[in-house]
């Protein structure tokens, strides 16, 4: 009979993995995994200890008591390369997190600040311990993304005397900690860093809910096999996963109750920056431009242009550990996607008491999470609308504006606290913006020497889209714009898709304004386009003015 499958961290099927069989003790059957990572026995029903290995993967030992009505066990083993995660991924200045790396090998630990250049911080130490390849970390069975990994905790592999914390810098920022083996394997990890107290103007909100939905270490994340993990893991990931079905799309378009949370606990790979890498650098990969690697850029770029800021992660803003009434100027950026209602209605009442919002990214705040009580994960609720059609397309609305009911919750859409709002035309296209007509005069323009239809943002790093500071993802206009946005300029990307750039001033009884790009690809040309440079120099000091 099959007792259950063996797959690896990203839920892929591991093929020959040996197994043996114990019961009191004494050896009872010796089988191999198959395929699809299942493991085929026969034995009648009894408590059993199966150890399980694999070259290239942590050996385990799983205790189980087999019978009729036991569910197929989900074996999991973790791969032998070097990950890890700061836990928790933020904290404000003298606070403490726990350092929660996976090795095989004695590695090293350091960190550093990343701003106009990385900073050396400090080496935080060498780990390893007495025994064998005793830094190795171990994977819990079944779906560990619902509720993290587990890694240094008691009953996983952890011991209390072997926990590892570092005090939070006094100093605001992105912190990454970098992990070097002895081999020379290499990983870096990611660590949002606020004041204890208000410290700058300038509040940037890091986008840790977007860095989470697309995480998708233990087979999970907010686009693949979204709603739950599946109980048979994956031999070929273009015939097994929903996502490659166009009439699946990873399951979008089941009730918000349908999916199960999204841990934070986990590391996060598409975060992580090369080992020699500099702001100024072309984003390598796919997950990285869209992620804190892109973020990294613009806050080289506020420090280029001597912007004081202070870092924040989502939760932070959620949770209310950012007041905003203590700062002039909120930042978004990149891909800022997963908001909270609660987030989105505190920067609605914000700016109309006079705060003043820039949105530097695009894709922005189109897609609700609901955020656990303890911050340790994030419910998506991805479904468009109550009456979806093919694909999530709501069959009752715009259906040019496809993703800017994924905020219908609430008694108002982004497009009214941000001015744009997402849709599908110009995805995965890159392109400079264009100066529109009558704009050039505008004070966003200042010092730039653009005229009307003059083009601008064509320089960029971002390699994924590559071609222009409008694209990946774009923004625009929707019928729940306030007229008061004035357009300013517009991506030339393909079937109109270009992102829009959009302004308003005199916002609520505080006066507040609004500035946004509408665009993935913004920030990543901030640091190599001179044109879109000043524009946003020009933002940011009319804002803080």
């Amino acid at each position: 009979m099959r007792i259950g499958w063996v797959s690896d961290e990203g839920h892929l099927a591991i093929a020959d993995v040996a197994v043996d069989v114990e019961q009191g003790g004494e050896l009872v059957a010796q089988v191999r995994s198959g395929a699809t990572g299942a493991i085929v026995v026969d034995l009648p029903p009894g408590d059993y200890v199966l150890s399980v290995a694999r070259e290239g993967y942590g050996a385990k030992r799983v205790a189980v008591t087999l019978g009729p009505e036991r569910p197929p066990l989900r074996i999991r083993l973790l791969s032998d390369r070097l990950t890890g995660f700061v836990w928790p991924r933020w904290a404000r200045s003298g606070e403490t997190s726990e350092l929660r790396f996976h090795g095989v090998e004695p590695y090293r630990l350091s960190l550093w600040r990343y701003g106009a250049e990385r900073e050396f911080q400090r080496i935080l130490g060498w780990y390893d311990e007495h025994g064998p390849r005793a830094v190795m970390q171990i994977l819990p069975d079944g779906d560990f993304t619902v509720d993290g990994v587990h890694w240094n905790e008691v009953g996983y592999g952890g011991n209390p005397h072997h926990s590892y914390r570092v005090a939070a810098p006094e100093r605001s920022g992105l912190y990454y900690v970098h992990a070097e083996g002895e081999s020379g394997a290499w990983f870096s990890a990611p660590w949002v860093v606020a004041p204890s107290v208000p410290s700058a103007d300038i509040a940037v909100v890091l986008s840790t809910n977007t860095w989470n939905a697309y995480n998708l270490f233990g087979g999970r994340s907010n686009y693949v096999n979204a709603p739950a993990l599946p109980l048979r893991p994956t031999v070929n990931a273009r015939q097994d996963l929903d996502r490659f079905d166009s009439s699946a799309m990873s399951g979008w378009g089941h009730p918000d109750d349908a999916y199960q949370p999204l841990s934070f606990e986990r590391p996060e790979p598409g975060n992580a920056v090369p080992r020699h890498a500099s702001p100024d650098d072309p984003i390598e990969g796919r997950l990285a431009s869209s992620l804190a690697p892109a973020e990294w850029r613009l806050l080289a770029w506020l420090e280029r242009e001597s912007f004081g800021y202070d870092t924040y992660s989502d939760q932070q803003l959620h949770d209310g550990t950012l007041d905003l009434a203590a700062y002039k100027m909120l930042i978004i950026s990149v891909h800022p996607e997963y908001w909270s209602r609660r987030q989105l209605e505190r920067v609605r009442g914000w700016v109309d008491a006079g705060g003043r919002f820039v949105v530097l990214g695009g894709n922005s705040i189109n897609c609700e999470v609901v955020p656990a009580e303890d911050g340790r994960s994030l419910r998506f609720l991805t479904r468009l609308t109550s009456t979806d059609g093919p694909l999530g397309m709501p069959d009752d609305d715009d259906p040019s504006v496809w993703y800017d009911s994924r905020f219908h919750r609430t008694a108002f859409s982004e497009a009214s606290v941000m001015g744009l709002a997402t849709t599908e035309t110009g995805i995965m296209t890159a392109a400079p913006y264009c100066v529109a007509d009558g704009a050039a005069g505008h004070w966003v323009f200042g010092g730039t020497g653009l005229h009307d239809g003059d083009l601008f943002g064509e320089a960029s790093l971002h390699e994924r889209c590559a071609g222009g500071a409008s694209g990946h993802e774009t923004d625009k206009r929707t019928a729940q714009t306030p007229a008061e946005y004035r357009l300013l300029a517009k991506g030339t990307n393909p079937d109109d898709g270009g992102a829009e750039i959009v302004v308003r001033e005199g916002i609520g009884a505080g006066g507040g304004a609004v500035f946004n790009v509408g665009s993935i690809t913004y920030v990543p040309a901030l640091l190599v386009d001179d044109a879109l440079s000043r524009i946003t120099r020009n933002v940011l000091e009319r804002f803080l003015a």
